[in-house]
């Protein structure tokens, strides 16, 4: 067949089966496993590849979904990507991934007009929120839009998260108990919902012990700013005896500066636990307590909603919550008796 373009009759007719057949063994439709062995034979053997590009203008159907991330430092995102690109995959879709320059609707609105030229059957939005003006066109397009790991007042958008408030407020209750009475807090980007969210149930969780957080200050979700930010805080005396910082990527930080600048002993002089227990937080150097972030779960839940909207144009958006446990390792006191 050199030299000539190979179209899906000559796999027919090399497998000795319907154009059809073919169809159905390419478009993931169901065909008899016989079938699919004689049909991938032959295009093995003749070079053939079905053009995906015309068959989605066909089907109205691009099998590609869109995601648009805020940041990949934190490593929880590029774990939480690699889970997406294997799920979508295993379900016969691919995905294009875009970064936006921050983490706020201004940067997500700079990319997603670009995702939406693509066509793409659906959107997953980690870490950026979305603006009502985007919302709007997400809607007009029919292109369902499922954010990741972010909260979103409008409820037109679906969104899946860990317990941000009810695990915040476990984490209060943790180092209340652990006797620590000046408990600072390293909020993350508190333009997010998922920043509010954490900061509101670890503020409830001091109030039901009759306390209030002793130092705040906004994280932003970076390194630079949650290594200033502790400086501020440990500037003054007396210091606080413990510390929940909004992320582990802000929290590798603030151990830095407390052990390698400041000269205190983690746990002995300050206890500091995170949230999300990204790949670093069980490495021996950091050791560190934190709320783990069921990350398999939530692509899980992710993909079956937005694929159950692909499916379905008028399903509603769901609002999915996913507890995730509080990992003890060494950079906190552990109460006694503490499960």
């Amino acid at each position: 067949m050199a030299g000539k373009m190979v179209t899906s009759l000559d796999v027919a007719a090399r497998a000795g089966v319907s154009q059809s057949a073919v169809s159905r063994v390419f478009s993931g439709a169901s065909a008899s496993k016989a079938t699919k062995e004689k049909v991938r034979r032959a295009a093995d053997e003749l070079g053939y590849r079905p053009n995906v590009l015309a068959r989605s203008l066909i089907t109205g159907r691009s099998k590609v979904i869109g995601l648009v991330v805020g940041y990949l430092d934190n490593q929880f995102y590029p774990d939480a990507l690699e889970r997406f690109s294997r799920l979508l995959q295993k379900r016969g879709y691919h995905i294009l991934i875009f970064l936006a320059k921050g983490l706020d609707e201004a940067a997500a609105q700079e990319v997603m007009g670009e995702l939406l030229d693509y066509q793409v059957d659906g959107i997953i939005a980690a870490s950026v929120g979305l603006s009502d003006q985007l919302t709007r066109r997400c809607d007009e397009a029919g292109i369902p839009v499922v954010l990741f790991n972010r909260g979103h007042p409008d409820a037109r958008l679906a969104r899946v998260t860990s317990t941000n408030f009810a695990s915040a407020r476990k984490v209060a209750e943790f180092l209340v108990a652990g006797g620590h009475r000046r408990i600072a807090h390293i909020q993350g980007w508190m333009g997010s919902a998922t920043g509010q969210e954490r900061d509101a149930g670890f503020r409830a969780g001091l109030a039901e012990a009759g306390a209030e957080p002793w130092a705040l200050g906004d994280g932003m979700y970076t390194r630079e700013d949650a290594a200033r930010v502790t400086r501020e805080m440990f500037s003054q005396t007396p210091l606080p005896d413990a510390v929940f910082v909004g992320n582990d990527h802000m929290a590798l930080a603030v151990l830095d500066v407390l052990r390698f600048e400041l000269g205190l002993s983690v746990p002995g002089d300050v206890s500091v636990v995170g949230y999300d227990d990204a790949a670093p937080a069980a490495w021996p150097s950091y050791d560190l307590t934190t709320v783990r972030q069921p990350s398999g779960r939530m692509v899980e839940a992710t993909v079956d909603m937005l694929l159950e909207m692909v499916e379905d144009k008028g399903r509603a958006p769901r609002k999915i919550e996913i507890e995730g446990p509080l990992i003890l390792r060494g950079s906190a006191r552990v109460p006694e008796g503490w499960q």
